[in-house]
């Protein structure tokens, strides 16, 4: 499959619009002779248009330079991700790698033709002095067909090639002084469906923050799932995140989800699975570089270290890939979006939850601290992380407190997080290595991290407990 960003913008043009002279604008030194292709592109959906209303876009195109499978989901600001894949034998079969990227949104729903577009595109390259190719103008002319009728329109498609973002502006001022307006619609196949994905898109945001709060980690779920299938550890690590933070919102803010009983237990489950991937890549991460900083004597213990963690991390993501096709994960992302689009029942004292949630780790703690036993700061750590998500429940109208809380208990659960990942590090090294003297150095190197971030932890309390960032809470 290949995987190509796009960043391009379209326009409306009247019935025999020309191109304005672009040659000088921008760096655009000539354009070379267009070329006109035929495409003809079947657009796949869910009867509903789930992937459309989650701004994914499937087709089957022929014609032009890149026939084939095309898959576009949102990329990073206005640009677009493309993932691509050559013809096959069966025109109304979507490959199996599309579908997977696609499972979290369709789940048991079938792909079917929604609509077909007929274009004739007279592209033109535009060129720098040198001949690079800065961008592509193609001038459509569109019929399509979707729901039994049929349209007729004419646009102009800018994609940016390997010019600047500055070139599209100076673009766009040209084609507006032309004549053309920006585009009514993100894409041609929404303009042919104009009616059906206007009706389908979801419902009014709610004003419980809640309920607001947990269907953005629904909807965070959901956009890491592709991610994750394509083996992206930054997509394991927030979807991971995602599922805690709706579980810990579930589990604190329970009477507003009467079914929460049902749904955190499979939360677990899933946040296990991701946790065994990402745990091992966390760990490869920090042991191999206190290695590789060690020198060579310590070759054989990486060796073994990332043997053992490379396992570990390759059985996990195996694990992982048959789990986000099964019908236990379908079924808890039903029950996830029962309760994320329910109206809930109420908190009658939503806020006061979120205080009591953070005096219980602030209790949680005093009590390890006083201890010193790791087992009991790790049980404060993970209270923290729920007071943590309950506060960021809130966080949009506490205003600079609420933000410069968030980013105290933060700093509060980082410094815990260390330390564990130290206390793991130790129990890893004794197994890996209990008769190695390298292993013992190594073992040593994670109990002065374990001594100094304990060291770390009055500061960082102190910082988290001031008055002026709680009591807003109050």
């Amino acid at each position: 499959m290949e995987i190509a960003n796009e960043t391009e913008r379209k326009y409306d043009v009247p019935e025999g619009f020309q191109l304005p002279r672009l040659v000088g604008t921008a760096g655009i030194a000539r354009a070379d002779d267009a070329e006109t292709h035929e495409l003809d592109a079947t657009y796949f959906d869910t009867d509903e248009l789930h992937l459309m209303r989650h701004k994914r876009t499937l087709r089957r195109r022929t014609g032009g330079s890149d026939a084939g499978w095309h898959l576009k989901t949102p990329g990073s600001g206005t640009s677009r991700t493309e993932h691509r894949l050559p013809l096959n034998d069966e025109p109304d079969q979507v490959p199996a790698e599309l579908r997977s990227l696609v499972r979290v949104f369709a789940r048991r729903r079938p792909l079917k033709p929604v609509a077909r577009l007929f274009t004739t595109r007279v592209e033109t390259p535009l060129r720098d002095a040198e001949g690079t190719t800065l961008a592509l103008i193609a001038q459509d002319r569109v019929t399509a067909e979707a729901d039994g009728g049929e349209q007729r329109w004419q646009e102009v498609e800018v994609e940016l090639v390997d010019g600047s973002p500055e070139l599209l502006e100076a673009v766009e001022s040209r084609l507006l002084a032309a004549g053309a307006t920006p585009a009514a619609g993100p894409s041609k196949v929404a303009r042919a469906l104009h009616g059906r994905l206007a009706a389908s898109k979801p419902g009014r945001k709610s004003k419980s923050p809640v309920i607001a709060y947990a269907r953005e980690q629904r909807d965070a779920l959901a956009e890491f799932d592709p991610g994750v299938r394509q083996g992206d550890p930054e997509a394991v690590h927030k979807m991971r995140v995602a599922t805690r933070r709706l579980r810990s919102t579930l589990r604190t803010f329970k009477r507003s989800f009467p079914d929460f009983a049902e749904v955190a237990p499979e939360l677990k489950w899933l946040a296990d699975l991701l946790g065994t991937v990402r745990d091992g890549q966390v760990q490869r991460g920090k042991l191999l570089a206190e290695v590789q900083n060690a020198g060579p004597d310590f070759a054989d213990a990486a060796r073994r270290i990332a043997e053992h963690l490379d396992a570990q991390v390759d059985r996990g993501r195996a694990e992982l890939a048959e789990v986000l096709e099964s019908e236990r994960y379908l079924a808890l992302l039903d029950r996830v979006d029962a309760l994320a689009d329910s109206p809930g029942t109420g908190e009658k004292d939503p806020l006061g939850r979120a205080r009591k949630s953070l005096a219980k780790a602030d209790g949680l703690l005093d009590q390890a601290m006083a201890a010193g036993e790791d087992h009991e700061l790790h049980d404060a750590r993970k209270a923290y992380k729920r007071a943590r998500y309950a506060v960021e429940v809130f966080a949009p109208d506490g205003g600079k407190p609420a933000k410069k809380l968030i980013d105290r208990l933060t700093d509060l659960q980082d410094v815990l997080g260390s330390h564990q990942d130290s206390v793991v590090a130790r129990e890893l090294l004794l197994d890996l290595g209990p008769d190695s003297f390298w292993f013992g150095v190594l073992y040593a190197r994670q109990e002065q991290v374990g001594r100094d971030t304990y060291a770390d932890l009055p500061g960082v309390i102190e910082q988290s407990r001031k008055n002026k960032l709680r009591k807003w809470l109050n």
